[in-house]
This record gives C-alpha cells, sequence and structure tokens, in this order.
C-alpha cells in the first residue's frame, strides 16, 4: 500500500519518487496517485505537515527542543493571547508560533451558520492559513535559555528582530505572547 498522509485540511497526499538526472531518487508529495509511488518512508526521513497543511518529505530533524517546551509556548497562547487558532512549529532550535492571516472574527460575517457550531468550526479551521509571527530561538542548550524575535513588516527589513534579552522560555512567553494578535506586537523591540 502507498505511503499516504492526511492533512489537517482533510486532503490526502501520497508520497511518489522520481530519478533525477543523475539517476538519485527523489520524493515527493502529490494529491494525485499516478505516477510512481513509493510503499515506505525511506529510512532516516519523516513525514512533514507544515502549519499551512502542505505535506513534505524531510530528513529526520535531531530533537533540540523538548515536548515540555513545546507545552509552555502552546499554553502560553491559550491562556495569554487568547487566540482559539494559532499552529506552533518547530525546526531544529527554534520554536515558532503561526497565528491566522484572516480576520477569524470577521469571518462570522461570512459564514452562513452560527461559528459556534460544530460543523463551522471544523471549516472554519480548514480554511484558515497561518504566518509566524513569534519564534523562541534556544541559544544556550545547557542552561535551556532563548531568546524572543518578532517578524518584522518594515519594508526596509521584512525579517525576524530580536525583542528584549535572554532568559528561560516561561519567562519569555509570559512576557511576550500576550501581545500576539494585537496592536500592541508592533511596537516590539
Amino acid at each position: 500500500m502507498p505511503v499516504q498522509h492526511v492533512n489537517r485540511k482533510g486532503q490526502t497526499f501520497y508520497l511518489h519518487q522520481k530519478a533525477t538526472k543523475k539517476a538519485n531518487l527523489k520524493y515527493f508529495f502529490s494529491m494525485k496517485r499516478d505516477g510512481e509511488l513509493v510503499e515506505s518512508v525511506p529510512e532516516g526521513f519523516e513525514i512533514y505537515e507544515n502549519p499551512n497543511g502542505q505535506v513534505f518529505l524531510r530528513k529526520i530533524q535531531p530533537k533540540m527542543i523538548t515536548d515540555d517546551e513545546i507545552a509552555v509556548v502552546e499554553k502560553g497562547v491559550r491562556e495569554l493571547a487568547r487566540l482559539p487558532y494559532y499552529r506552533a512549529d518547530v525546526k531544529k532550535d527554534i520554536i515558532s508560533v503561526f497565528v491566522p492571516n484572516q480576520d477569524v472574527g470577521r469571518l462570522s460575517e461570512i459564514f452562513p451558520f452560527s461559528l459556534n457550531s460544530r460543523e463551522a468550526q471544523g471549516v472554519l479551521a480548514q480554511a484558515i492559513t497561518y504566518s509566524a509571527m513569534l519564534r523562541f530561538v534556544l541559544v544556550d542548550d545547557a542552561k535551556r535559555i532563548f531568546v524572543t524575535q518578532r517578524y518584522c513588516f518594515r519594508g526596509s527589513i521584512d525579517d525576524w528582530i530580536d525583542i528584549g534579552g535572554s532568559d528561560t522560555l516561561s519567562n519569555l512567553v509570559k512576557r511576550y505572547v500576550k501581545h500576539l494578535g494585537r496592536d500592541s506586537y508592533f511596537e516590539l523591540f
């Protein structure tokens, strides 16, 4: 049976392989079943789904961030930012927080049914796209010290900028996560 992955939007992706010009194998996911399908995930690789539901095959990442650290960030977003929709993503030594690109509150005006229904929540969760807005970068592995960065949208920068100094993850979460989804976010330097 071919390798398949159903993403958060309910779309099914199939793992394909293709030979490159140098006769190496290239792997990719597609929603199409035709082509050369793969029966198992190659050794040393894992299936990765990004916050917007795109599916990739990538080399297994070294685990530098603990599950407890991810939980600290997720709890902070739920309790301090009070965002019903968000995604936390980990790559190497960085925990990124993605927030909706859409104004979820205003979407209720578009939907012909109540956003409080379970059906509406499911449709909404599938339709939302996300952008990374805040991230915590591990700078001292032994002491578990992080720095916080926010995405800067000034035309001359359009990149990540450090905000504040280094500290424990829980202190940084308390200090900065509450600004997500608010105008005060843009005043963080």
